[in-house]
């Protein structure tokens, strides 16, 4: 299994940095006993591991070494593959940068390498056989991308980062198989590769007759990539030791 790391932006939230913002310390790990300072990025690609996957690829801009030089080859049994971004191009953009390396009977994983949430496990509720988003409470939605689901937990519409949001379920990370990551791109190219948002390009994979569920396994999620984040994240770490 996949997970796909889209890593390729500035930051420009929560800089000046002297890193890569997927690098900042947020929280601790223990190495052979010894406490240091965890790279925020670290709890999603652990998550990710947690959820199945043995291959992670990150998605960077070509000056981001400091990434991979940090990750190496591996992150415990997962083997590690960078993907360049020549230029900013938005998320959709930086997903399908992974596309040649997917065959399409693979589940694939996408998440945002500037978040913490729980719980850890999370991913391990989404199926593998379809498209399907994790989903988080927030009491801001309008900040987000809020997922409006049916009674039976279909999909009908993200709404990207909407003021009047319908629902204050947004989504986390996502799961599909392979062979859905290569329709979406497809539809992307053939709109012009126009969509910046996934909710966007989603909504028309609907519109054609796609499905997606989605799924309400989160319990917290906090986005790191500004001050307030930041301290709203260290707040949840805290709460969890």
């Amino acid at each position: 299994m996949w997970g796909i790391i889209p890593a390729a932006g500035s930051g420009t939230r929560i800089q000046p940095l002297a890193f890569s913002k997927e690098l900042l310390p947020v929280g601790s790990r223990f190495d052979e006993g010894v406490e240091r300072p965890r790279a925020v990025s670290e709890y999603l690609v652990e998550r990710m591991v947690r959820g199945g996957a043995d291959k992670i690829a990150f998605v960077i801009a070509p000056g981001k070494c400091d990434i991979l030089q940090y990750y190496g080859d591996r992150f415990g049994d997962a083997a590690m593959t960078y993907v360049v971004q020549p230029r900013p191009g938005g998320l959709c953009d930086a997903v399908f940068r992974a596309v040649p390396f997917v065959h399409p009977s693979e589940p694939v994983i996408v998440g945002l390498p500037d978040t913490v949430w729980f719980p850890e496990d999370a991913l391990r509720a989404l199926p593998d056989d379809r498209l399907s988003f994790l989903l988080f409470p927030v009491e801001r939605p309008e900040f987000f991308d809020a997922v409006i689901t049916d009674g039976k937990d279909r999909v009908l519409e993200i709404q990207v980062k909407r003021a009047n949001a319908e629902s204050p379920w947004i989504w986390g990370a996502f799961k599909m198989p392979g062979a859905v990551l290569h329709e979406l791109h497809a539809l992307w190219c053939a709109r012009g590769r126009s969509d910046e948002y996934i909710g966007t390009l989603v909504n028309a994979w609907l519109a054609q007759g796609g499905e997606a569920v989605g799924v309400r396994a989160g319990r917290s999620y906090v986005d790191v990539g500004t001050i307030h984040g930041y301290r709203e994240a260290i707040g949840l770490l805290r709460g969890q030791e």
